[in-house]
């Protein structure tokens, strides 16, 4: 009989990071930046996610697959996530390349996988996690792999469940009792396919929803393949996962429906980059970075303490080395060595912080204004970027304005306002 491995199923698997496509959706936030590397939460980056999710489920092997606007988010990752070097530890960047075999860039995810099998496959691998680089939930990949285990799975897929409308957005998966995927179709919008992809009275009660609920088994982006079965899937030109290689393997191999019921959610756009911010200020968070035993890790900084003189704050999540003056903030999330001077009003605004202080690595211009926000301002549902310059007395606010509009020094995006990265917004300004 041959022995029983001395690893964990967490120990022989590799994690595999999608870095994401141009992230269109996300601009301007992805203007300079990947998708993954925008800032999150005040002090971490939507990348962290993901890899705290691995190293909190004892998967310390992982890659992360990268392509566009790549440089913050390589500079991120060697800053943020070192090893010893005792062990066979790592988060390693595999950045698109050209190579005799292939000179295209990453054509999809699948694709991406691909393109990079041989490094997959040095080391004698038995699962495959792959992951999305730009979602928000905390997730024991462990629990899915147990699951891929105990059902004798060629494939896992983890899925939530979702109402109606939001069905039409995201590929669904029909199953039978025993969570076998049977059926897969990609943004389902008609009416008579979308009854019958319902989840059936048996599987809502073996997951603890109320039997009549009409939900939908949307997939997460998140896969467990066994080894050969990876190797077998890719052996053609299928470009996406989700498009491509999913419908196909569920023709003909053991595909199963891990069912995910914690919060989730896709930043895909600004709107629900925004919303899932400011839902951190609130009193019971959807998400909370608050939870014991399971840390989101993030580049260590050596940032003094924030100082705060006389503000009035409420419901704000404010990060290390802020400098907050005399100003009103109200359900904020404001990011590392963020200034709000004198006599000015924030509320219901994401301010990113900046990568350094005025003077700290350079003279700054004289005429510009200096980071962070001028005295006597009045903001309200906006997204300020990193090392932006507001000005004095500079009103900022959506209100009777397109949901969609480019301006001088901002935009506007599912009705918030977005301030890019390294904007000058001159004294006086009325946005």
């Amino acid at each position: 009989m041959k022995p029983s491995s001395p690893f964990s199923p967490a120990q022989k698997s590799l994690a595999i990071i999608m870095g994401g496509g141009a992230g269109s959706r996300l601009f301007p936030l992805t203007k300079e930046r990947a998708k993954p590397a925008v800032p999150l939460g005040g002090k971490y980056r939507l990348v962290d996610i993901p890899i705290s999710n691995c190293l909190n489920s004892n998967i310390r092997r992982i890659y992360v697959l990268t392509q566009f606007n790549t440089a913050s988010l390589h500079q991120h990752i060697n800053a943020s996530y070192k090893f010893d070097h005792f062990g066979n530890n790592f988060v390693e960047i595999l950045a698109a390349q050209q190579t005799p075999e292939d000179s295209n860039w990453y054509q999809g995810t699948a694709d991406a996988v691909r393109q990079n099998l041989r490094y997959f496959l040095e080391k004698n691998y038995e699962y495959y996690v792959i992951l999305s680089g730009d979602q928000l939930y905390r997730m024991d990949y462990r629990d899915v792999l147990h699951q891929h285990i105990q059902t004798q799975a060629d494939l896992t897929i983890a899925t939530i469940p979702v109402m109606r409308e939001p069905a039409k957005s995201f590929g669904i998966m029909q199953t039978d009792d025993e969570r076998r995927i049977t059926r897969f179709v990609e943004k389902p919008k008609d009416e008579a396919v979308l009854d019958s992809l319902v989840i059936p009275p048996d599987l809502l009660t073996q997951i603890g929803k109320t039997p009549g609920e009409q939900l939908y088994q949307a997939s997460m982006g998140i896969y467990v393949f066994n080894r050969a079965v990876l190797q077998e899937c890719l052996d053609n030109n299928f470009e996406d996962f989700g498009k491509n290689i999913i419908p196909s393997a569920i023709e003909k191999y053991r595909v199963f429906a891990y069912i995910f019921q914690g919060y989730w959610e896709d930043i895909g756009t600004i709107r629900a980059f925004y919303d899932a911010n400011l839902n951190l200020t609130d009193p019971k968070p959807e998400y909370s970075f608050y939870e014991l035993g399971r840390p989101i890790y993030t580049r260590p900084r050596f940032l003094p303490a924030s100082i705060v003189r006389k503000a009035s704050v409420d419901r704000a999540v404010i990060a290390d080395g802020c400098l907050l003056e005399e100003c009103t903030i109200e359900r904020c999330v404001i990011g590392l060595r963020s200034v709000i001077k004198k006599g000015s009003v924030v509320r219901n605004t994401i301010m990113m912080g900046a990568d350094y202080y005025d003077g700290e690595n350079y003279t700054p211009d004289p005429s510009l204004p200096s980071i962070g926000i001028g005295e006597g301002c009045v903001i309200n549902g906006a997204i300020i970027d990193k090392n932006a310059r507001i000005g004095d007395r500079v009103v900022i606010t959506p209100e009777g304005k397109s949901q969609d509009y480019d301006g001088d020094g901002f935009y506007i995006r599912d009705g918030i306002v977005v301030v890019p990265k390294g904007s000058v917004i001159p004294s006086d300004t009325w946005i």
